[in-house]
């Protein structure tokens, strides 16, 4: 009978690099997902809600964006080339809902309507407001109102973008936590101990930089537009009011750069 032979020193290494191979497969996505409990699957499920919302948001905004800013040539420049205010008027109310440039115009054109009628009546807001005040006051609240829609989203973007980092960092502390419980556990700090927690604390980290990354991004990108919309809405608000207000459009200011 042969004695069996016990493995030689060099063989350990080989044996043990096996193992630690193996233990390295345990920290990819899969096998993080069969190794949540109940507070990584809350963070998971909260950064998946956060991507996905700011994504549409994303996509949302951009497109509204892009929209509104093509078509504003048009509506401003359609409008000061039209001879007659009343064909002008029925060009706005053409154009789309959501275009924001035609819905400040036509508040402006119901303002004076509504203030003639007023004055025609013997009514007191003729009294009590000017025609050039009561068309300042709707033109304020028509550019407050197209403002305010084309902040649609931006605070979640800003709470994602601000928020995401540190909800992956809680699984990431959770992932080293459970390594620790492990450690314990076993009585050793092998590589096959550790690395499925480990890979959990790595990939949550990753995640929550995944998500807040393009909400930071995409939050500065439409802030920079969504400023130059602003200045568009000042600048066509304030020819609105000599318009309606004198009968004239004030000449000679410089438009405002896009």
């Amino acid at each position: 009978m042969f004695q069996q032979t016990p493995p030689s020193d060099a063989a350990a290494p080989a044996l043990g690099g096996n193992a630690n191979a193996m233990a390295m497969q345990q920290m990819g996505f899969h096998d993080l997902l069969h190794n949540f409990d109940f507070l990584g699957w809350i963070v998971f499920v909260v950064l998946v809600a956060m991507s996905f919302s700011s994504w549409y948001f994303i996509i949302a905004n951009a497109i509204r964006n892009s929209m509104v800013r093509g078509r504003a040539d048009g509506v401003i420049n359609g409008f000061w080339s039209n001879n007659s205010t009343q064909d002008a008027i029925r060009e706005l109310e053409a154009q789309p809902k959501g275009e924001p440039f035609s819905k400040i115009a036509l508040d402006a054109a119901s303002a004076v309507a509504h203030h003639q009628q007023a004055s025609a009546g013997g009514g007191r807001l003729a009294e009590s407001l000017s025609r050039s005040e009561f068309i300042d006051r709707a033109l304020r609240q028509a550019v407050a109102r197209e403002s305010l829609r084309l902040e649609g989203g931006m605070t979640l973007l800003a709470t994602v973008g601000s928020s995401a980092p540190f909800i992956g960092l809680l699984g990431t502390v959770w992932g080293i936590y459970h390594a620790l419980i492990r450690i314990a556990a076993s009585g050793n700090a092998s590589m096959e101990a550790v690395a499925g927690p480990v890979g959990e604390a790595l990939i949550m980290t990753a995640f929550g930089l995944f998500t807040a990354i393009p909400a930071v991004l995409a939050y500065n990108f439409f802030t920079r537009s969504n400023r130059l919309t602003y200045a568009r809405f000042d600048e066509f608000a304030h020819d609105l009011h000599d318009f309606f207000a004198t009968g004239a459009r004030v000449e000679g200011v410089a438009p405002t750069q896009k």
